[in-house]
């Protein structure tokens, strides 16, 4: 993209923001995750929990184990600022949908078979799993809700769970953003 995608403004606010507010309504605690280049970014009052050292430079698993390492008896919803037109109420289905007998569950779309790694609850229980696998050095969280047979969830509404990842892409979606805004 050529820039940090929380900064992106989509819908008069930097998208961070965006999935902040759509979060604190149903989540007990909200954090921003970020690297540690990314720390200086945020204002000093904003709940940040920064990559621990041991797993910078790995992608989007070091978040995840930096929030369990920090409360490992908790849940997490996961969601990705890459997704502008995800809704509260897309969310909330979602979380509705989850058995708790999953170690984890996830947005999917099926007309490629691919979870939503980013868009995804992972239980307290999948802490080990995603632990033995960053010992192993195997990274991909998409490879870990495969393996762990995770909860498919697909979305009433899939054109709202697109991840943007082009400024060409960023602009069509701002404009259509911008147009549903205005009705």
């Amino acid at each position: 993209m050529g820039s940090d995608k929380s900064a992106l403004i989509y819908h008069k606010k930097p998208q961070r923001d965006h999935v902040y507010e759509m979060l604190k309504n149903i989540c007990e605690r909200v954090f921003f995750s970020c690297n540690k280049d990314q720390i200086s970014s945020f204002p000093s009052s904003s709940p940040i929990l920064p990559d621990l050292e041991k797993y910078e430079n790995i992608g989007p698993m070091a978040a995840l184990l930096t929030a369990f390492s920090a409360y490992p008896d908790c849940d997490f919803l996961v969601v990705a600022c890459d997704y502008p037109l995800l809704t509260t109420q897309d969310l909330e289905a979602f979380l509705q949908s989850i058995d708790v007998n999953k170690i984890a569950a996830a947005f999917y779309k099926k007309d490629n078979s691919v979870y939503e790694p980013l868009i995804a609850w992972y239980s307290k229980r999948s802490f080990i799993e995603i632990q033995r696998m960053y010992e192993y050095e195997q990274y991909s969280l998409q490879h870990f809700l495969k393996e762990q047979d995770a909860l498919k969830f697909e979305s009433l509404k899939p054109d709202n769970i697109k991840s943007i990842d082009t400024p060409q892409e960023y602009r069509i979606t701002k404009k259509a953003i911008d147009r549903l805004n205005l009705l």
